[in-house]
């Protein structure tokens, strides 16, 4: 392997892991701007741009776009988070430079009025599709509760009040804002010429105009908050089942607990072999019960997901309460950890075996700590992780000190604090 970084005369930068042994490249913008980067008048237009970029540039029609991307058999795609908007693709090396070359183009897209009413309603559905379907945007709303006052309470879909007042200046002034060369990162990864690379990358992103500041990385927007805690039950009579969110701090991604942080997440609340898994999904009284913990920036949640039949639902959260009650009590063994390390370990090793999975590896690393960290030296971080590194990161972020919302067909519903 091999790492390379360089940058442009207006900001861009360019970096790549090359993998001479790789029968891949995987490419992608990583824009800096999500929906943290928003006010509540244009709520959503991160997300919003991520679709419309594909409706076409000044020089190439959707259709054009998409019958490229055919053709070329690139597994290409998007996705806008709280943080990023990513523009990616995976490829056989010898179509990288024409693929760059249109992703380029992308980002600087058309914005006819008529695509824009068009993806307004797409978008629109898009949101009233969540709302509608299980659990019923309990998701948006829980992080909304958790991170009030914080602009990572923002919805990345935005709501139906603010995708309705869009307007597409208010797109055009945003893709100006925020799209500029110093608030992206273009990272390949695999079977490429670096030079080359930089090349197509300066011919055509070259000419993108400078703002001379890092729109995304406000220093203002980014502070470290205790999340709030509470207990919220939305009425959904059309539910099925009862859902369940408890949602507590955890360390952001530049915490070095991150680390045991994940492993805390696998060994309690892996969808199996977990503490959670034994004790609730294969007892059968929970059709699914999962912890995870998700970083950003400056804040850390760990978020326990828990679905039952109605009747079950108390009687579910109790016993999870239990188990949260006990980690602090350094009931963890080294069984445990050792299982869970084996587990992790080895989808670490299987994500960044090919290019598309190093892709995204570097580029949270690099848009978060500005370096570049191998495989191997995540494999050694974990290895490393200890008994007494967990517990003493469950002593500073406890589980059972949490926010709970939960959401289905019961009237009432005893939290049980």
């Amino acid at each position: 392997m091999q790492f390379q970084k360089t940058q442009l005369d207006n900001g861009l930068e360019v970096i790549a892991e090359i993998n001479k042994a790789a029968y891949s490249v995987s490419f992608g913008f990583f824009v800096n701007t999500g929906s943290r980067n928003e006010t509540p008048e244009i709520a959503g237009v991160s997300h919003f741009l991520e679709h419309i970029v594909f409706k076409g540039t000044e020089n190439r029609t959707a259709e054009e776009v998409n019958r490229y991307l055919d053709e070329m058999g690139a597994d290409a795609n998007a996705f806008t988070t709280e943080e990023q908007t990513v523009f990616f693709a995976s490829l056989l090396p010898e179509l990288l430079g024409d693929t760059v070359e249109l992703f380029g183009d992308l980002l600087r897209p058309a914005l006819r009025q008529d695509d824009f009413e068009t993806e307004k309603q797409v978008i629109l559905e898009e949101i009233r599709m969540y709302d509608d379907q299980p659990p019923f945007g309990a998701d948006d709303k829980s992080r909304e509760l958790f991170f009030a006052g914080h602009p990572l309470a923002n919805s990345v879909l935005g709501t139906v009040e603010s995708v309705s007042g869009l307007s597409i200046d208010q797109i055009r002034c945003y893709l100006e804002e925020q799209y500029c060369p110093e608030n992206i990162v273009l990272i390949g990864t695999g079977r490429l010429d670096f030079d080359q690379f930089v090349q197509k990358a300066e011919q055509v992103c070259g000419h993108w105009k400078s703002k001379n500041t890092a729109a995304g990385k406000n220093e203002s927007k980014f502070r470290c908050v205790r999340g709030h805690r509470g207990f919220h039950r939305i009425f959904k009579e059309s539910a099925a089942q009862q859902y369940t969110l408890l949602l507590s701090d955890a360390p952001s991604a530049g915490d070095v607990d991150r680390f045991a942080a994940g492993m805390i997440a696998n060994m309690i609340g892996d969808d199996v072999g977990s503490r959670l898994y034994w004790e609730l999904v294969d007892s059968g009284v929970a059709d699914s019960a999962e912890l995870e913990t998700n970083e950003f920036f400056d804040n850390g949640v760990f978020v326990t997901g828990l679905s039952s039949e109605p009747e079950y639902a108390e009687e579910v959260l109790c016993r999870t309460q239990k188990i949260y009650n006990e980690t602090t009590q350094n009931c963890l063994t080294q069984e445990e950890l050792d299982r869970s390390k084996n587990k992790i370990l080895s989808r670490l090793v299987l994500a960044n075996e090919r290019p598309g999975g190093r892709l995204f590896s570097i580029g949270g690393e690099w848009t978060v700590h500005r370096q570049y960290r191998t495989i191997r030296q995540d494999l050694e971080e974990i290895r490393q992780i200890t008994l007494d590194d967990v517990e003493n990161v469950l002593k500073k972020y406890p589980l059972n000190d949490h926010l709970l919302v939960t959401v289905g067909p019961l009237e009432k519903f005893d939290p049980l604090f």
